[in-house]
């Protein structure tokens, strides 16, 4: 069986929860914490928190696709946070928030599309996730990445990340390194 890498990025709030939780996906073989679609070239942390810039906190994902889907990848992103919140999740507040998925691929882009038509058949409220073609991406600073198993103690992550991993862990036990 030959190794079929490709990237998925997602952004659905802070990327430290997300980053956190496809870590832990058997398949994935980097995960990375960053921004992208907006208008800065190299932005900075502080400067995506203006929400000005246009930028997502988004996580980019390299995976074996032989090993682990795009499908199950999707399906495991609208489990760690909420699609109907429009540029927010929780306390996090504003477009660098959003809900969205960048595609590499028109078939990303069927998958996704379809997917939220599914999701959104068994829901009432309205799905808001953006789907948009990926842009450039740009890594967050060192301190972001895998910032949750750096700072487990952490009052943001104890409180928000913790719990969310551990039903995480729970509904896809089988798809996760031991």
């Amino acid at each position: 069986m030959s190794t079929e890498i490709q990237t998925a990025t997602f952004g659905g709030g802070c990327f430290w929860c997300i980053d956190a939780a496809f870590r832990r996906v058997k398949g994935v073989l980097q995960v990375s914490s960053g921004y992208t679609g907006g208008e800065t070239t190299d932005p900075t942390y502080k400067q995506i928190c203006t929400g000005l810039t246009g930028h997502a906190e988004v996580v980019n994902i390299e995976f074996d696709s032989n090993q682990i889907s795009f499908d199950t990848l999707l399906a495991m992103f609208f489990t760690l946070h909420d699609a109907t919140q429009l540029n927010r999740q929780g306390n996090d507040v504003g477009t660098q928030y959003r809900s969205v998925v960048y595609y590499h691929s028109a078939e990303q882009q069927a998958q996704t599309t379809d997917y939220i038509a599914k999701l959104q058949s068994q829901i009432r409220e309205d799905i808001v996730t953006e789907v948009s073609p990926a842009t450039t991406y740009y890594p967050a600073e060192q301190y972001h990445q895998d910032y949750y198993n750096a700072n487990p103690e952490q009052r943001y992550c104890s409180l928000l990340i913790a719990p969310k991993l551990k039903k995480f862990e729970q509904d896809y036990k089988p798809f996760l390194v031991n």
